[in-house]
């Protein structure tokens, strides 16, 4: 549900209410924002962004509940943002991305708002820490650091000084070591299977290549 600045809430409204601004509203994700969504995904990252190492910590999973969020314009979506499910190294954590605003829209602060909005509502939902793979001069201002994911390894190559932390709650990250590894819900409980052994020869390859790194 969608309250622009100055509106009256109804009585069920959203316990978690997020960032409104006429003509600008961030609201939760719809079926009817998907189309919308995948090509301003496809525009921004490419038809290879499937081959990144944080979508092997997203694919065949559902987001995590109420943490799917997009920015309108007039109506019209211009930006949006997801949260995951992970473990991090037996530390209970969300995966953010990707966060997307539309390339004429990237001068109005959109991106910043998405961010906002997303991680206080993570937050209100009682979640504890938060990891993404991005440009630290960005997500800094957020409170990501590189110091709260060097004892963590992603399923795959990425470059350390991107892969970020933070911690909704303090010290949720102090022990937080290993391969992170997704938990979310599977998308079809029929590929269950397929997905699973699937993550598992990532999860080995993964811990391959970080026992490498750690011995060289």
């Amino acid at each position: 549900m969608t309250f622009l600045a100055g509106a009256p809430r109804a009585r069920n409204a959203s316990r978690f209410p997020l960032v409104h601004a006429s003509p600008l509203a961030i609201r939760d994700e719809t079926r009817a924002d998907i189309a919308a969504r995948d090509a301003l995904l496809e525009t921004d990252f490419g038809a290879n962004r499937h081959e990144k190492t944080s979508e092997r910590l997203r694919e065949g999973r559902k987001p995590a509940r109420g943490l799917s969020l997009v920015a309108t314009l007039n109506g019209v979506v211009v930006g949006t943002v997801r949260l995951w499910h992970v473990d991090a190294g037996e530390a209970p954590a969300l995966l953010l991305g990707p966060l997307a605003v539309s390339a004429e829209h990237r001068t109005l602060g959109i991106g910043a708002a998405l961010m906002r909005a997303a991680l206080r509502r993570a937050k209100l939902r009682g979640h504890k820490a938060v990891l993404l793979v991005g440009d630290a001069a960005y997500y800094e201002r957020f409170g990501f650091a590189r110091d709260y994911t060097r004892d963590l390894a992603m399923p795959g190559p990425v470059d350390a000084e991107r892969f970020l932390g933070l911690e909704l709650e303090d010290g949720a990250l102090a022990r937080a070591s290993g391969m992170v590894a997704p938990t979310g819900a599977f998308v079809r409980a029929a590929g269950f299977q397929q997905a699973g052994l699937r993550q598992a020869g990532l999860r080995q390859a993964g811990l391959r290549q970080a026992g490498l790194r750690h011995a060289a």
